[in-house]
């Protein structure tokens, strides 16, 4: 099932974890630290893989589908202290 989330949202949710998270996430789910980063906006194709996510422009920095929410469930479980 396809996750609807905007860009900015999912930016927050990237601001707002805790230092070491994208390790941790990566780690976790046996994944590329650049492909956790990748997921949440950035663009190291190089190191990271793409991540099933396609932004269609518009407010808030457009909305992003994601394809998979396996990373982003990992991130709010960190946010509620899971």
């Amino acid at each position: 099932m396809t996750e609807k989330i905007t860009f900015n949202e999912l930016r927050k949710i990237k601001d707002t974890l805790p230092d070491g998270s994208m390790h941790r996430i990566a780690d976790e789910l046996g994944l590329d630290v650049e492909t956790v980063r990748n997921y949440f906006g950035g663009a190291n194709y190089a190191h990271g893989k793409c991540v099933g996510m396609h932004i269609e422009q518009g407010p808030n920095g457009g909305i992003v589908l994601l394809d998979d929410t396996t990373i982003l469930e990992k991130a709010q479980e960190i946010l509620q202290g899971h």
